[in-house]
């Protein structure tokens, strides 16, 4: 029996580092590192409850750099689900790309192949028309790339984005918010 696919538009697909939790140009290793917003716990946990789902996708070349392995990165997702569900809302479903940037893998954003895997794992066929929340260009790329609408926030690396790509904070595609609570407001007013 063929599996029923999702729509995408009631998807909403956040990078982590910069916009879920505070990022650092020395990489988040460990737990305690893993200092996540308040804000975007409670944000996360509003769209759930809504009826969105929210995914993640997060570059972690660290693991490729040997700053901390899979058993630590899989120690702060459950942290970061543990702390959505105690505010009343769900992660859907967490993809990281565990290479460095030479590499030459086809998942490490901006490239598209993180973003895909995530939508055949939760089972939806084309992303086109969901959303895709980042602080960094290489975030918007990567959404642009499966059709998603690009979302940059000021958190984490977003300020030095908008300086380096002005252009994204006045274009007719990319909505740019303070932060994911601020986007989130914005999307649920929207919601009929």
């Amino acid at each position: 029996m063929p599996r029923a696919e999702k729509p995408a538009a009631q998807l909403v697909i956040l990078d982590r580092d910069g916009v879920i939790n505070q990022d650092s140009d020395d990489y988040v290793k460990s737990l305690d590192e893993f200092l996540p917003y308040p804000q975007a716990i409670d944000a996360i946990a509003r769209l759930s409850r809504a009826g969105w789902t929210v995914a993640v996708a997060t570059n972690q070349s660290g693991i490729a750099r040997g700053y901390y392995d899979e058993t630590t990165l899989a120690a702060m997702h459950e942290r970061l689900n543990a702390l959505v569900a105690a505010a009343g809302g769900e992660i859907a479903h967490i993809v990281h790309c565990p290479h460095g940037p030479d590499d030459g893998c086809d998942c490490r954003k901006p490239l598209p192949g993180l973003l895909e895997r995530l939508g055949t794992e939760l089972g939806i066929d084309s992303l086109a028309g969901s959303w895709m929340v980042g602080d960094s260009l290489r975030d918007l790329e990567a959404g642009e790339a499966v059709g998603c609408r690009p979302v940059l926030v000021r958190t984490g690396k977003g300020e030095r984005t908008l300086a380096r790509h002005p252009e994204r904070s006045g274009d007719d595609r990319t909505q740019v918010f303070d932060d994911l609570a601020g986007f989130v407001d914005w999307l649920l007013e929207r919601q009929p």
